[in-house]
């Protein structure tokens, strides 16, 4: 089968994708719980509002309601983890072997996996984005203080929201690559994605400041993730932090791809 067309192998990762249980849980699941979590942020200020102060009203952020840090944490977490099963799931259950028998050319493997992991998970993250944006703005709409997708800077979140999905699980699968432990997978991916980069704080030193905006959950939270940036050359740039969420997944793809065809199964 060393001939097998491609669009074969994606038919084929797209049945092992959806026969792990864990996909239908964290997909659906989280999807839910981080809408939930929109709406239950977005009532929580629309039945506080009057009583905010003038100051409050004033750095008030609809994004932040719709889709706060917490959201962004569970988003990564849940899509780097099922990233990371996509590749430890079948070396756990010896699937490998009979994959790698039928298909020799471990790269053409490599790449159904991949395209077929960040396909699902961009929708998913897309769906995430709008509706939490979606839910957010129905109940903020009722104070006047929603925003519209033409506003300034809100496609940008948008977009960066819906991107935390696949990115995060394509370094999952690195990671998932090099540690083939459910376990220790699941930990690395947590905190190489979320609980590391939580402590970035930008320094005096712009070497180090340099480092942090190679960091997406950092870049994301300093820059993309803001409608309106902040004025400070510490923070990273819009095309810097677009070219972190690039390097990325295609980094830990090729990861994934030197560990599979020199590692044996």
């Amino acid at each position: 089968m060393t001939s097998a067309r491609f669009r074969d192998l994606l038919a084929a990762e797209w049945i092992k994708l959806w026969s792990l249980r864990s996909t239908s849980w964290l997909l659906g699941l989280g999807t839910l719980a981080i809408v939930a979590l929109a709406a239950q942020s977005s009532l929580d200020a629309y039945q506080g509002w009057p009583g905010f102060t003038a100051m409050e009203k004033a750095r008030f952020n609809p994004l932040t309601e719709a889709f706060s840090g917490l959201a962004a944490c569970m988003l990564m977490i849940g899509a780097g983890s099922l990233g990371a099963l996509t590749i430890v799931g079948e070396y756990a259950t010896g699937l490998i072997r009979t994959t790698l028998i039928a298909v020799p050319v471990r790269h053409r493997v490599v790449a159904a996996k991949v395209t077929v992991t960040a396909t699902v998970t961009l929708v998913a993250g897309a769906l995430v984005s709008a509706g939490t944006f979606g839910v957010s703005h129905v109940i903020l709409s009722g104070r006047g203080v929603a925003v519209s997708v033409g506003d300034p800077g809100v496609l940008r979140v948008l977009a960066a929201n819906a991107l935390l999905a696949p990115v995060s699980a394509l370094v999952g699968m690195g990671i998932g690559a090099l540690a083939r432990h459910t376990a220790a997978v699941v930990v690395s991916v947590c905190a190489a994605l979320v609980i590391v980069p939580m402590f970035f704080r930008p320094t005096v030193h712009q070497w180090v400041n340099d480092l942090y905006a190679l960091v997406p959950f950092y870049v994301w939270r300093t820059c993309l993730g803001l409608p309106q940036l902040r004025d400070d050359p510490a923070l990273p740039t819009v095309a810097g932090s677009w070219a972190a969420f690039a390097l990325w997944p295609l980094a830990a793809a090729a990861v994934t791809l030197i560990v599979v065809r020199h590692r044996d199964v």
